[in-house]
């Protein structure tokens, strides 16, 4: 199926995780089956001794004893149990390696994960059309077909090639003993493995290669589809807008509102304007109660006459304050000084509010 030349754009990490929350992830089969190959082969190598005990006792048991036990339900039924623990020990020490080393190939590619949306009931899947399509005519199809008939190659010809090359030496099993013959099999049995393993390791490298590529590929979105996902994340930007102009303008009210309360109104002279209130029993310096620039800084100045606040130009301080403090601050040490100095020509003239605390 040829993909959408519209998806473009790399898939948003949002994407990932709701893909990766239904079960879509990337992950290669064939990693997992080359390396459950390959740690059942070295389990065999690990467990061998295990396995040769067992084996000799299971024959010695059948060509001896055995074989001239009185036959009984009691007798076979002891028998059987015998026997299945013999295999269990023989086999689960290497199901048990195979299966961790499957499970950690997995757990390498895809990661922690938990889900049960892999077991949802879609009734597309259920589709005989949409099955067909996938049976015959996707490339996933010709892709597996590949894979599988490439190994097929390589398994046939493993054997192929170490019996035809251990030809010369069949003759010598004639003098060995039945424990050199086993010797001997297991010995080309695991080249045969090895053989076949190394081009599979291969493909399994291809494929985990591919298998990533095209989960990215199958994840890709479109433009508009990364518009609308910031969309909803972040909110409708002119809504945003809104709200940020609404916010403002109800801050600016606030503002305004405090200005009677100031004790002097430092301007720039035109273009700053900030109001200063200064009560000892509220905090130890003066506060900034109000500041603006242009038109906001002349609302200030035209509620402060409203108000008979008094009105100082002080272009350096006015700008000081400005950069250096926002509304609600106490003003820096450095300024303490200058503004001390116009606070106190002002009560000269008019008492303070509220006499401050020397």
């Amino acid at each position: 199926m040829a993909r959408d030349p519209s998806r473009t754009e790399q898939a948003t990490p949002k994407r990932i995780r709701d893909a990766r929350e239904k079960g879509n992830v990337a992950k290669s089969q064939e990693v997992t089956k080359a390396v459950s190959i390959l740690a059942g082969l070295l389990a065999l190598f690990v467990c061998m001794g295990l396995l040769f005990d067992e084996m000799t006792r299971l024959f010695r048991y059948f060509l001896s004893i055995g074989a001239t036990a009185a036959i009984s339900d009691a007798g076979m039924a002891q028998m059987g149990m015998w026997i299945s623990l013999s295999l269990a020990k023989m086999l689960l020490p290497v199901l048990l390696i195979i299966t961790a080393a499957a499970f950690i190939s997995l757990r390498a590619q895809v990661g922690k994960l938990w889900t049960t949306k892999v077991f949802e009931f879609k009734l597309e899947k259920f589709n005989p059309i949409n099955g067909l399509k996938r049976m015959f005519f996707s490339l996933q199809t010709f892709i597996r077909l590949g894979k599988s008939l490439l190994q097929a190659l390589f398994i046939g010809l493993a054997p192929l090639l170490v019996i035809k090359k251990e030809m010369p030496n069949f003759a010598d099993l004639y003098y060995m003993d039945a424990f050199g013959v086993a010797v001997y099999i297991l010995s080309i049995s695991s080249k045969m493995v090895i053989y076949a393993l190394v081009p599979m390791i291969a493909i399994a490298a291809a494929d985990w290669w591919y298998t990533r590529w095209d989960y990215q590929e199958n994840l890709k979105m479109t433009k508009d589809e990364v518009k609308d996902e910031h969309r909803q994340q972040e909110g409708d930007p002119q809504m945003k807008r809104h709200i940020r102009q609404k916010m403002m303008r109800m801050s600016a009210r606030r503002m305004m509102q405090q200005i009677p309360k100031a004790d002097v109104v430092i301007t720039n002279p035109t273009h700053i304007a900030v109001a200063l209130r200064y009560n000892a029993m509220e905090a130890p310096a003066p506060v900034v109660v109000a500041m603006g620039v242009d038109r906001v800084a002349e609302k200030i100045r035209e509620i402060a006459r409203e108000h008979h606040i008094p009105i100082r130009e002080n272009k350096a301080l006015a700008r000081a304050l400005y950069k250096q403090t926002e509304v609600g601050d106490t003003i820096p040490a450095e300024l303490f000084q200058a503004v001390a100095i116009i606070l106190a020509q002002i009560w000269k003239t008019k008492p303070p509010r509220q006499n401050p605390v020397s």
